[in-house]
């Protein structure tokens, strides 16, 4: 992405979230350099009097103009610094609940893709680390005031000498001349120092990093951990001894510019007072002024120049921002046809998929068909791609070749919301997050009516661990910013987590080894009542454990991405050689030792 569709899309982003921001920048930036042009015009008459006539009411008259000026721009000028400071705020905030609120609706495949992970944590480092879209905008405002300023001060020197003029603009075209290669290195220091950046960040996390802190210190891990930050501080440290002796360069080079551009202008204006060799005298009224006008040129452009290289270089931070802005969401992935009353059939038809960037097959060429009402165990070894189906049919990811049908249609034909839900799933790396546990369960805001949450806790075995607790259902999950929170075992969040599920009441339901914290006993109690509770529903069992395989109707048996056995448990015992009879063999012979 270059840097002009880049800031483009970022002034979008920007005018979408707050026009009046926008506006109060552009109007922000007219006040900062009218101030500036008055300061250098009026005080001309005001001299021009004083070596003058000297008539009092004009004298009056333009010190009057200069102060109330002065003191109007003053306000103007504080004034919308609070406001915009208030706004700044507030359009920070807006563009980090804009990233999340992306990270959370776009195609889940990309947030296993290693490139768009990458890319993600870039992003969130350039907002939340860098303040780059917070700092860009203050630039870019800086950058129009510095324009206005030069155009108005080159207005009034014009008056002066063409010549001036055009000797000023050659001054102006070296300097950014040697901004554009400087500002060229910067992009590429930066975006070659961002990869040895994160990686001294991750290792400086690790440290702070409550859950690690057993295994960094039954294992002592500390040496190695601090002998790798300081390894990348000091290779940092000596990549920024390169930059900096660059930017020395750049900078002195700038300084003669900029001094050479004083020269000029001081010594014409000088000779236009004392001589007439390049046309007629000025007073000392205008040599004020156009001095005033020099220092302040001199000034704006080295301004100019530093916030064209800043706009340039926090454009190169948004960059990946920008870049994952614009991923495909799940809501707009797929057709417009609503999914209405209840998963009567699935059928996968010739699925095979592999993960994006990876050239193995995790499936190939699947089929098979489920209908209405049948409890179906999915088994096989670590890796068979088990966990996959189910991601397919959730819609997680596209299969590279194949089809997915339920009730006939391609789940891909189904408008996105509706479709999910139709589904409720537990999976192995569920999350229970910082709610209550009530809301937890119905993934709501609190009702007055917690009936139907009570009794699914109670049907999955929770309902002596709720009364005990204080708050009972309406106590907060972990301690991450209430001291009064509770900590659950595994296996209790597990539970918590089929509640969520069964509360959905989706006429699909999925267990992708969420009992794998329970003992046999417990997993064999929760699979029972959850067998029943799910009723005429269709429902998916994966699970390491046999336990879920003998009362559902089929057991489908996945071989290295491949489907070796689709029966019932009593017939694929009579299998001697296959799989599903080894794995239910090996397991009974465990339990029973």
């Amino acid at each position: 992405m270059n840097s002009a569709k880049c800031f483009k899309m970022f002034f979008k982003l920007s005018w979408k979230i707050s026009p009046m921001y926008i506006v109060l920048l552009f109007f922000n930036t007219l006040a900062s350099s009218g101030q500036i042009l008055i300061n250098v015009i009026l005080p001309k008459f005001l001299i021009d009097e004083l070596l003058g006539e000297r008539q009092i009411e004009r004298l009056l008259l333009f010190g009057g103009i200069i102060v109330l000026a002065n003191l109007f721009f003053t306000w103007l000028t504080l004034t919308m610094k609070r406001v915009m400071d208030e706004k700044g705020i507030y359009m920070r905030e807006m563009m980090n609940h804009l990233m999340s609120e992306k990270i959370m609706k776009v195609e889940y495949s990309y947030l296993e893709n290693p490139y768009y992970l990458d890319l993600k944590e870039r992003a969130v480092f350039a907002s939340n680390n860098q303040s780059a879209m917070e700092n860009l905008i203050l630039s870019v405002g800086k950058l129009f005031n510095s324009i206005i300023t030069l155009i108005g001060l080159l207005v009034v020197m014009f008056s002066l000498s063409l010549v001036l003029v055009l000797f000023l603009i050659i001054t102006i075209i070296l300097t950014f001349v040697a901004q554009k290669k400087f500002m060229k290195y910067q992009q590429n220091f930066f975006g070659q120092i961002i990869p040895v950046n994160r990686k001294y960040g991750y290792y400086v996390g690790l440290a702070y990093d409550d859950k690690l802190q057993k295994d960094i210190r039954l294992y002592g891990m500390s040496p190695m951990l601090t002998k790798r930050v300081r390894q990348y501080n000091d290779e940092i440290n000596e990549w920024f001894t390169k930059y900096y002796t660059s930017q020395g360069s750049y900078l002195g080079f700038l300084s003669i510019i900029n001094d050479l551009q004083a020269a000029l202008a001081y010594g014409y204006v000088g000779i236009r007072v004392i001589t007439n060799w390049f046309g007629s005298r000025i007073g000392i009224g205008s040599f004020t002024m156009y001095v005033s006008a020099a220092i302040k040129f001199t000034s704006s452009v080295s301004t100019l120049g530093e916030q064209v290289m800043s706009v340039s270089q926090y454009l190169s931070y948004l960059h990946p921002f920008m870049e994952f802005m614009e991923l495909p969401e799940e809501e707009k992935v797929g057709g417009d046809l609503p999914f209405e009353g209840n998963v009567d059939t699935i059928r996968f038809e010739h699925v095979t998929f592999q993960y994006p960037g990876s050239e193995k097959q995790v499936l190939k060429d699947i089929s098979f068909e489920i209908k209405k009402g049948e409890k179906i165990s999915i088994v096989g070894l670590n890796g068979a791609g088990k966990t996959t189906l189910i991601k397919l049919l959730c819609r997680l990811y596209r299969p590279t070749e194949g089809k997915i049908y339920i009730n006939g249609h391609d789940i891909f034909e189904y408008e996105h919301s509706s479709y999910m839900k139709c589904m409720a799933a537990v999976f192995q790396d569920y999350r229970l997050f910082a709610f209550t546990m009530e809301e937890n369960i119905t993934c709501k805001e609190p009702q007055e009516d917690i009936k139907k949450a009570s009794e699914l806790l109670e049907k999955v075995g929770l309902k002596e661990k709720v009364e005990s607790l204080p708050k009972g259902i309406k106590s907060l999950f972990g301690k991450s910013y209430d001291e009064g929170g509770i900590e659950m075992s595994g296996g209790e969040s597990q539970k918590v987590a089929i509640a969520r599920a069964l509360n959905k009441e989706a006429s699909l339901i999925i267990l992708d080894e969420p009992t794998s914290a329970l003992d046999p006993l417990a997993e064999a109690e929760i699979y029972e009542n959850f067998n029943h509770l799910v009723g005429d529903k269709i429902a998916l069992y994966i699970s390491h454990r046999m336990s879920s395989s003998v009362f559902c109707d089929k057991i489908l048996v996945i071989d290295g991405g491949v489907i070796s056995d689709y029966d019932s448990h009593t017939k694929l015992m009579e299998k001697q050689d296959s799989l599903y009879y080894k794995l239910f063999h090996s397991q009974a012979i465990n339990y029973s030792s």
